[in-house]
């Protein structure tokens, strides 16, 4: 990312909390690179465990030329895929979580490697977000894909 595009980044995502300046200094300046911003304001989050996050990732790469952001947290145990606001509060799914209107969450200040919560797909600044009928075509191919190869070990192939 180039750092008019992370810069461009930052200030789409600190435009949700309730101090956007506060939260640039904050954020430039702490040591482990993370926010704690609002969702459900200019997105919702959904997150899915990360076999199935990576797997629906292959197929949205295959979909479309750039997703919106996705984050990935410690060990990919999990991913969060950005979509428009209000998908959370609509989205019924078996071990999908979201975050909409009234939750958090730890967001990476973009370009910067922490520790923990990183970008697979870092955010333009341009507000590009995943499209929640893809990301669910997605989820129900990468599903399939993962029950199809669960049968195949088991038969031994």
């Amino acid at each position: 990312m180039t750092a008019s595009g992370s810069k461009t980044a930052v200030e789409w995502l600190a435009s949700v909390a309730p101090d956007p300046d506060a939260c640039r200094w904050e954020w430039e300046r702490n040591p482990l690179g993370v926010a704690l911003l609002p969702a459900g304001r200019r997105w919702d989050v959904l997150i899915v465990p990360g076999e199935l996050g990576h797997h629906t990732f292959d197929v949205l790469a295959r979909l479309v030329d750039r997703p919106g952001p996705v984050l990935v947290d410690f060990g990919d145990a999990r991913m969060g895929f950005f979509v428009p606001p209000g998908t959370a509060a609509r989205w019924l799914g078996t071990g999908v979580r979201g975050a909409g209107h009234g939750t958090w969450i730890v967001v990476p200040y973009p370009g910067r490697t922490t520790g923990g919560v990183r970008w697979l797909v870092p955010p333009d600044g341009s507000g590009t977000l995943t499209d929640p009928t893809l990301l669910e075509l997605a989820m129900h191919e990468a599903a399939a894909r993962i029950a199809r190869d669960g049968d195949n070990r088991d038969k031994g192939e």
